[in-house]
């Protein structure tokens, strides 16, 4: 068992050492505004002056660092792939692949020529249903090969046995974003529902369905059925509500008119033992909404489902038409992006790893990969120090909390083993079929290692990708080589920076195991309680102090950030500032930090987390992320988080009379 007492000094790195040359500081002076205190507005003060001066691009929702970041990423996959799409290269390798999916992307007159004839098989089957145990079936089928339906069917590692595989159902169906899309009775909502109704209606005519005006009542309807019945997505965060393994002979119990055995039938699960229902009362519904619409409606709405998820395949006309309504209308984006970073997030998102390969060689270093895991070895270390010496919980939590921290794994750059592609095929002329056969043969190898222990060495990311992740069952935390680069994680720069904005990061997610979520998940990634009743209550009566003071956040007149579904990632941007700031004190090993751009080391951690959250967004965008996004946009992340850590106010001499000032006993004091 881990001790309870962390020694603050001999747990940390000491391969870090403090350079002699002249340290640059790693802080954008010219993007701060030093007009505006930072105990008012330390987003402002830290990018005030990139705000001012910044104009979101034509073809951006919102724009920031990590758009900055991704847009180099997806330049630099661009110059692979046009490496790989020399001549002469064999059919089946991953060269011809890769340039073979981008071309047919990119080759936009043979996807006007074949205009709408790839929808017309799956027309004609759905035409061809003539009782339910077929449309069971049918739902199946396209389930199968991506384009969904009024649920779906995921596999995740279980959560009762982290060396298996479940699969699970998951609510769905729905045409606009979420069901609150269907039921706020707002100008704006209305006037987004209107908007919708014309896109279906331009759509359906393009697609020539018969009775578009119809066909887009019968739509609109059955899927606002859907919304009324699905759950909240406040609630949709809780494991353990989650977690209703039915054995799959007991199906027909929850929906006893729908024939489940075709159903897995027809995607190779016959033999599934048991399925994860995630919301129960919502398939109870469902199976009333299945039985009683008519199959000439239930058709309808899957012809739209096939359409609406194939629009980007088919023509300029009607790929423009689907960027019109989610893009502009829901975001306010005024115009397409290039076609080659389109193409680009293609193959990213076909083929990722293929390109991972080559990505990691040219642009990841090894020295960058050790430097990651110094830090995240530190961070480590200062949650230790922390959770060791926390007032509020018990000796008995504390000892299952620092179980499950030392448990965790880490993965950095990129896999140590790559995925398989082989069985994909990839044709020039065919980006529908390509695209189709992706999403076949990435659901197929999912039942393929149903019946396998869990490959633990797989990613859910992507080297190229500016993002990372923690994944409860395995309780680990992953970060791709894209995010660790300048100016998120730069090597010439004083650490305060790095730990300030990566460090950040590396600490939010590491929280991830010890939020509302994860920390139902114990260090060996089972869902069971191992707190005692008064540290649990604790802990929510904590938490309880972030949800309403992220609830007061609002970035519009009319529109409130939602602090109950935001929870889990302001617990993890709390974390990550306070355990970073704490994580690089230890680095310097009882040094002092030094004053560089006349900032101490430790104002500069608060400035490198200000900065790497710096972000402009559009109104509609917004909106649309506070509906949609558990993340809070990025100027709460920043002044919601650093106002809550004693360090943020005297490192800044905030004040009470600053409009960020909270008092010490009513400040969120976690982890």
């Amino acid at each position: 068992m881990p001790l309870l007492a962390c020694d603050i000094n001999t747990s940390v790195e000491k391969s870090v050492e403090h350079k002699k040359d002249k340290l640059k500081s790693g802080i954008f002076i010219d993007d701060m505004d030093l007009s505006v205190k930072p105990g008012d507005d330390f987003y402002t003060y830290v990018n005030g002056g990139w705000i001012e001066r910044t104009e979101i691009p034509e073809d951006k929702a919102q724009v920031g660092l990590y758009t900055q970041m991704r847009e180099r990423a997806q330049a630099n996959v661009k110059l692979i792939i046009e490496e790989s799409s020399k001549s002469n290269i064999a059919k089946g390798s991953d060269e011809q692949k890769v340039g073979d999916l981008y071309h047919s992307f990119m080759d936009i007159d043979t996807r006007n020529t074949i205009g709408i004839k790839p929808l017309e098989k799956h027309f004609n089957a759905i035409d061809a249903v003539k009782n339910r145990t077929q449309l069971a079936t049918l739902m199946s089928r396209l389930t199968l090969l991506g384009y969904g339906g009024p649920f779906g069917i995921y596999q995740y590692v279980d959560f009762k046995n982290p060396d298996t595989y479940m699969m699970f159902s998951w609510q769905s169906g729905l045409g606009l974003l979420d069901r609150e899309y269907y039921l706020k009775d707002d100008k704006k909502s209305e006037e987004i529902r209107r908007r919708y109704k014309q896109y279906l209606q331009s759509m359906l005519s393009l697609a020539e369905i018969n009775a578009p005006d119809k066909a887009v009542l019968t739509i609109y309807r059955l899927e606002r059925k859907l919304a009324l019945e699905q759950l909240e997505k406040e609630k949709t965060l809780d494991m353990v509500a989650l977690y209703n393994r039915i054995p799959t002979k007991e199906l027909e119990q929850l929906m006893p008119d729908f024939d489940w055995l075709s159903y897995l039938a027809e995607i190779q699960l016959s033999d599934l033992d048991a399925l994860v229902v995630t919301q129960p009362d919502y398939m109870k519904a469902l199976n009333d909404i299945f039985i009683s619409t008519p199959l000439d409606d239930w058709k309808i709405y899957l012809k739209w489902k096939v359409l609406n998820a194939s629009a980007d395949r088919l023509t300029q006309e009607i790929d423009e038409l689907h960027f019109a309504f989610y893009n502009k209308v829901l975001q306010g984006v005024k115009e397409q992006e290039p076609m080659w970073r389109r193409g680009v997030k293609v193959v990213n998102a076909n083929i990722g790893e293929v390109v991972g390969k080559v990505y990691v060689k040219k642009y990841f270093s090894e020295h960058a990969k050790q430097r990651m895991n110094e830090m995240v070895n530190n961070l480590l270390a200062a949650y230790r120090y922390s959770i060791a010496n926390l007032e509020w919980m018990s000796q008995e939590t504390k000892q299952a909390a620092l179980d499950k921290l030392s448990k965790i794994t880490t993965k950095i750059g990129y896999p140590d083993k790559w995925r398989d592609y082989s069985d994909l095929v990839i044709d020039r002329k065919d980006y529908f079929g390509n695209i189709e056969r992706s999403m076949k043969n990435s659901f197929l190898q999912k039942v393929k290692k149903q019946k396998m222990s869990v490959q633990k060495h797989q990613w859910d990311m992507n080297p190229q990708t500016v993002n990372a992740y923690y994944y409860p069952p395995l309780n680990e935390i992953v970060f791709p080589a894209a995010i660790l680069q300048p100016p998120f994680f730069d090597l010439d720069v004083e650490d305060a920076v790095n730990y300030g904005a990566i460090g950040s990061v590396i600490g939010h997610e590491i929280g991830h195991a010890f939020d509302l979520t994860g920390s139902t998940f114990d260090g060996d990634g089972v869902l069971r309680n191992w707190w005692t009743d008064t540290d649990r209550a604790e802990f929510k009566k904590r938490t309880e102090v972030l949800v309403k003071q992220y609830s007061a956040f609002t970035p519009l007149d009319d529109l409130q950030v939602n602090g109950e579904f935001t929870l889990d990632e302001n617990i993890g941007d709390l974390g990550g500032i306070s355990i970073a700031l704490k994580a690089y004190k230890l680095s310097l090993n009882g040094r002092l930090s030094p004053v560089i751009d006349g900032f101490t080391g430790e104002q500069r951690v608060f400035l490198g987390y200000g900065q790497f959250w710096r972000n402009k967004y559009r109104d509609k965008a917004l909106r649309n992320k506070i509906s949609t996004d558990e993340h809070a946009p990025s100027m709460y992340r920043v002044n919601g988080a650093v106002r809550n850590v004693p360090e943020f106010y005297s490192s800044f001499n905030v004040k009470e009379d600053h409009a960020l000032y909270i008092a010490p006993e009513k400040q969120a004091k976690i982890w």
